[in-house]
């Protein structure tokens, strides 16, 4: 398969990317940034894209993709509601609206959070607008259209893009909370398997992605 990746320069995208790049169900990767990413490997190539308002204009690069990992995001720390939705929702929206427009056979997986709000009612600013996504684009036509919704996520060794706060608690953390805890191998491997093998719900939970990744 032939896979678009955006948000490979943080810490998920990487991960998921380093994950396609060794997984022989995986024949081409193009990343999608704004930021160059510093890797050179056989299967990979780069398509840097200042404004991703602007992804239309790079429409001849995007065809022909069987799937798209949109990884890509801000924290919402000290970021106000208005500006989190136009990076989170309308960006996304707009990315999404652009690839199935060229390519409508496509399966197209979404990262939001653990706790993300379908509700989008909640208290939580983060949870509301990351809801807010996840239902516009279950109401987008693609082959396949899921929403992931890992807790937390226990990098490659050779990822780059890993913040230093996370760094003393990547094998403490695991062993203490399993059940909310994933690796970025089963969170790539089940990303893939969605394409081959679709699943049975379209909102992926931590034990979603863990079973979904076996075998695959």
């Amino acid at each position: 398969m032939k896979v678009i990746i955006t948000g490979a320069t943080g810490m998920v995208g990487e991960g998921v990317l380093l994950e396609c790049l060794q997984n022989e169900k995986v024949s081409d990767v193009l990343i999608v940034s704004r930021r160059h990413y510093d890797l050179q490997h056989p299967k990979l190539k780069e398509l840097l894209v200042p404004d991703f308002f602007n992804i239309e204009a790079f429409a001849e690069q995007l065809k022909i993709y069987d799937a798209c990992f949109y990884c890509a995001g801000i924290s919402s720390i000290g970021v106000k509601e208005d500006a989190y939705t136009k990076i989170t929702y309308d960006t996304t929206l707009h990315f999404a609206k652009v690839l199935l427009g060229l390519n409508p056979n496509m399966v197209f997986n979404f990262v939001t959070g653990r706790h993300t709000d379908s509700t989008e009612q909640g208290k939580s600013m983060w949870a509301r607008v990351k809801g807010k996504t996840e239902n516009a684009l279950l109401k987008l036509p693609f082959k396949g259209q899921y929403n992931f919704r890992p807790g937390f996520m226990k990098p490659f060794k050779e990822q780059k893009n890993v913040k230093a706060v996370f760094k003393p608690i990547i094998f403490l953390y695991p062993k203490l909370f399993s059940a909310s805890s994933l690796t970025m191998e089963q969170v790539g491997r089940a990303m893939i398997k969605t394409v081959t093998n679709g699943y049975r719900k379209q909102i992926l939970e931590v034990s979603d992605i863990k079973e979904l990744s076996r075998n695959s």
